[in-house]
């Protein structure tokens, strides 16, 4: 059951829920016709002649019509974690589903993770690619301001990046408005070229789609890594399903998104037919000479949306991340008193912001920025699709002829487009790739080192029963207060207890051994938030569960002990951290440079303090050497 206080029909009506997903959904989407049409043509592997027109149109209409509107808004909707969409809620289904196939599941954990670090890939040249693709209108507008296409990019990419430690929900609720505006003149633009020559919509017929893959198998092929480009953002309409749930998202896509979207890209088919020497930017080229300049500064505020979106999104994949344990304990800061779902990360924040620009200065331009997108698209829908199979088959029960038919066409058409786009690895498509790798590798080698560092401490533990029944038979001086003890072993003496005792020679009056267990679920319940035992003497041992989607506040979770006849106040209450110093060791269970990069996460992270939301300035941190 989705967790009441996130239920957005207990929020807002239809109406407003539609209106937001269009701010934050369909951003992504709603941005590809600035380049995703060009692209096919731009490289001359095509001309636009009529026959390419119309085989190309009808790849796009059906790429929509399956990819978004049969397997994303039909089925993938479908496949919630007690209301909760994205990839890190699918690999917790698929995961929770095949428990009792250990080798499966971490097969599957593994090809989700890596998903995830994709994503990352994704989040660079996203930002990069559409908003260089609105600024590069001024070259439509007026030649002689090509030269400034990057320097105005990298100004709003800054002004974007350095607006997000404020938040942004003063700003957020013009999102929906200035997205509606946006498809409704994509919707224009296109319908004028349309009215013009309505032969164009022939190609809404699969058998020019057909026709022009078996005429020209090679070049449609090669194409398709330029055709998924009309598809970017499909991912999104299953990650924000929890913000907006299934049926505002559909109603927005069915009502307005893909309507404008089909207007628009048949828009820019009909004027190249009558204008083929527009082929350069056939968007801008369909506006009057007087709208461009209104237009490069709509298609630049819609791009800062899809943008705001992205990276909303990235702060939030991290947050789960980190709470699965595949991420150091980052400074989670929030950005609104009443939306805890509205958080800024710096070390996320300026890293993709210094990605962003390098991908920018890098490749220079949208078209070449076009050959190092879509492969990251096509990966993370391939791995959607398999991941959802094994939902469907082992969580929902489906026979498996069922589950391969749904499944099975989807499947052989992501796979279709990853082959195209792998052919565009050389020529940029390794960025988005290397940025994936390299947070795949960081994410695996926390997780490791963490399991590895965890049986080492384990190893080396005291039992908490026998410790405390030995401390109380001649009991140190107690002094007034409570002392938390974060443990992430329950059941085990913390080694900040055995420095306090071993320097300060007193104990509390009251002491909680707090262990926080992260489960594979977006949300706990209250009522399940907390287990406690009485150890006896005022001591007892908590354990406190956080679903990954939770805010992992321990104070706040911690006032649910007065049910149990247990009272904390904050005023009196101290907690005590155990800041280990990871020591590499040749042999330790992992390669010699992965415990090194573990050592050095493990040294540079920013400490539990911060995101478990403790008053750092009653945080006590007792430090011990570990080698690893």
């Amino acid at each position: 059951m989705q967790h009441p206080s996130h239920d957005p029909s207990h929020k807002s009506s239809l109406a407003a829920l539609t209106l937001g997903a269009l701010g934050v959904v369909y951003g992504d989407i709603g941005t590809s016709p600035l380049y995703a049409f060009k692209e096919v043509f731009a490289h001359g592997h095509l001309d636009p002649n009529p026959e390419n027109i119309h085989g190309i149109l009808s790849l796009m209409f059906w790429t929509l019509t399956v990819i978004v509107s049969l397997k994303y808004v039909s089925l993938i909707l479908r496949a919630d974690n007690n209301g909760e969409g994205g990839l890190v809620a699918m690999l917790a289904l698929a995961s929770t589903a095949v428990k009792d196939r250990p080798q499966l599941r971490q097969v599957l954990l593994g090809l989700g993770i890596f998903g995830t670090a994709i994503f990352f890939g994704d989040g660079v040249i996203t930002p990069a690619i559409s908003v260089l693709s609105a600024v590069e209108g001024l070259g439509v507008a007026a030649p002689g301001l090509e030269r400034y296409v990057i320097p105005v990019t990298l100004v709003v990419l800054t002004a974007l990046f350095a607006i997000q430690k404020h938040g942004t929900g003063g700003i957020g609720k013009f999102f929906g408005p200035i997205t509606v505006v946006w498809f409704l003149v994509l919707a224009v633009l296109g319908l004028k070229h349309v009215i013009a020559n309505p032969a164009i919509l022939v190609a809404l017929s699969p058998h020019h789609a057909l026709g022009f893959t078996f005429n020209h198998p090679s070049l449609a092929f090669i194409s398709l890594g330029a055709v998924i480009l009309c598809a970017t953002g499909a991912e999104a309409l299953y990650a924000d399903m929890g913000h907006f749930g299934k049926r505002p998202i559909r109603l927005a896509w069915f009502s307005l998104v893909m309507p404008a979207l089909v207007i628009n890209y048949f828009g820019q088919g009909a004027m190249l037919l009558a204008h083929p020497e527009n082929i350069g930017n056939p968007f801008y080229e369909m506006a009057p000479q007087w709208a461009l300049y209104p237009l490069v500064g709509l298609a630049t505020c819609a791009t800062f949306i899809a943008s705001q979106a992205l990276i909303s999104a990235a702060f939030s994949v991290t947050k789960q991340v980190i709470q699965l344990g595949y991420l150091p304990r980052l400074r989670v800061l929030h950005t609104s008193e009443r939306e805890t779902g509205q958080i800024y990360i710096p070390f996320i924040n300026w890293g993709l912001y210094a990605s962003i620009v390098m991908a920018v200065v890098f490749f220079g331009s949208s078209s070449k920025l076009a050959a190092a997108y879509g492969i990251t698209v096509a990966l993370d829908m391939l791995i959607t699709t398999i991941m959802t199979f094994f939902v469907i088959r082992f969580a929902w029960n489906m026979s498996l002829p069922l589950c391969i038919g749904a499944t099975g066409i989807f499947f052989f058409i992501d796979l279709m487009f990853f082959g195209a786009n792998a052919l565009k690895i050389i020529d940029g498509g390794w960025f988005p790739l290397l940025i994936g790798v390299i947070m795949f590798t960081l994410m695996t080698t926390w997780k490791d080192g963490r399991a590895l560092l965890s049986e080492r401490l384990r190893s080396d533990a005291i039992d908490l029963h026998p410790f405390l029944e030995a401390v109380f038979c001649s009991p140190p001086l107690r002094v007034e207060g409570t002392a938390v003890f974060l443990n992430a072993d329950a059941g085990t003496t913390p080694n900040a207890l055995l420095h306090n005792l071993k320097h300060n020679k007193v104990l509390h009056r009251q002491n909680l051994f707090v262990t926080v267990r992260s489960h594979e679920v977006p949300w706990i319940e209250s009522a399940q938030r907390i287990e406690i035992e009485d150890l006896g003497n005022d001591c007892w041992q908590v354990m406190l569960h956080f679903g990954f989607k939770d805010e992992p506040d321990v104070p706040r979770a911690l006032k649910l002990l007065s049910q149990h006849g247990v009272q904390v106040d904050d005023m009196e209450t101290s907690y005590f951290l155990s800041r280990d110093i990871v020591i590499p060791t040749i042999g330790g269970g992992m390669l010699p440079w992965r415990e090194k990069l573990f050592a050095g996460m493990h040294r540079n992270a920013s400490g539990v303090a911060d995101f478990l939301s403790l008053p750092t300035n009653r945080v006590v941190e007792l430090g011990s050497k570990v080698e690893i």
